[in-house]
């Protein structure tokens, strides 16, 4: 790295109480052999995570908001200070390897390139991400495959030019499917997402969340109707959300209920916040079609296989 390289990317933190690992993300940050900018988004850390970022040598600049506004909410309030072309986000659990963000670069150098997704890897080595996948109702999950439909939100690098015109992040997502949904409107204005093996990062995966948790299957329930909602072919998206409260009504009959986002009072909640939020996602469901110049069917056919 040398002093007149130009500096393309900012990469956005956004970290909640993550004293015990923010620090290693940012010294992973401070290796990468790309010069770049650090904007860490603190979602009101009540942990000691404020002085970890006021004390590391990197001295990055940090955005800490009154209160917590989710994964979702957070890369949303840092884009408005983004002035660079190029913006990556990164969860706070993640370290980087130091060509992590040199490959991305390279990637998004690709014509139609929109969003290039890294590889998320555990502590000891075994790979949990190159992206996402869409499966046939309608989930994103990770994926492994050296082709997929989306980016996972963990660890990317993302044209702003191009997240700007798609109409930016699903704030009101809070957390979880924000990079799915993106990935989707991307795909809907023919922009090309891509995997890029060879940017590594190591990824404590649930560090800074907690799978498996009630709230965590209440977002991730809900923001998949939601995007569905936004994005998907309307029959997908009915269908869903008719099997999803087809499915609630029958669980009083069942003997056994096998998971936790099966608890028939969060299915309740989770169908309750999608009738509340109804009008406004079909009004977001309508711009994002006026902005779109290929079919959410086409999108739907090509990778919902």
């Amino acid at each position: 790295m040398t002093a007149s390289e130009p500096v393309r990317s900012t990469v956005v933190v956004v970290t909640w109480r993550g004293r015990e690992h923010v620090g290693a993300c940012l010294d992973a940050l401070a290796a990468q052999d790309r010069p770049h900018r650090t904007l860490v988004v603190d979602n009101a850390s009540d942990d000691g995570t404020a002085e970890v970022l006021a004390a590391h040598p990197s001295r990055p600049e940090v955005l800490r908001l009154p209160r917590n506004l989710g994964y979702a909410g957070g890369v949303a309030a840092a884009l408005p200070r983004v002035r660079t072309p190029l913006v990556a986000w990164l969860n706070d659990d993640a370290a980087p390897d130091p060509g992590w963000l040199s490959a991305l670069e390279a990637a998004l150098d690709a014509d139609g390139v929109a969003a290039a997704s890294a590889a998320l890897r555990a502590p000891d080595g075994r790979l949990q991400s190159l992206g996402v996948r869409l499966t046939p109702d309608g989930h994103g999950a990770d994926t492994t495959a050296s082709e997929a439909f989306g980016f996972c939100g963990g660890a990317a690098l993302l044209r702003l030019a191009d997240l700007r015109a798609i109409g930016g992040v699903p704030a009101a997502f809070f957390c979880y499917y924000e990079d799915t949904d993106t990935s989707w409107r991307l795909r809907l204005a023919d922009r090309r997402v891509v995997q890029v093996p060879e940017a590594g990062a190591r990824h404590l995966h649930g560090a800074s969340a907690n799978p498996g948790s009630r709230l965590f299957h209440r977002w991730n329930e809900r923001n998949r109707l939601l995007m569905l909602l936004r994005c998907a072919p309307a029959a997908v998206a009915v269908r869903e959300i008719a099997r999803f409260a087809a499915i609630t009504a029958a669980l009083p009959f069942r003997r056994r209920v096998p998971a936790a986002n099966f608890r028939v009072g969060l299915r309740l909640r989770v169908l309750a916040e999608i009738a509340l939020r109804l009008p406004s996602t079909l009004n977001e469901r309508r711009a994002i079609g006026r902005r779109s110049t290929v079919s959410r069917a086409q999108v739907w056919q090509d990778w919902a296989g």
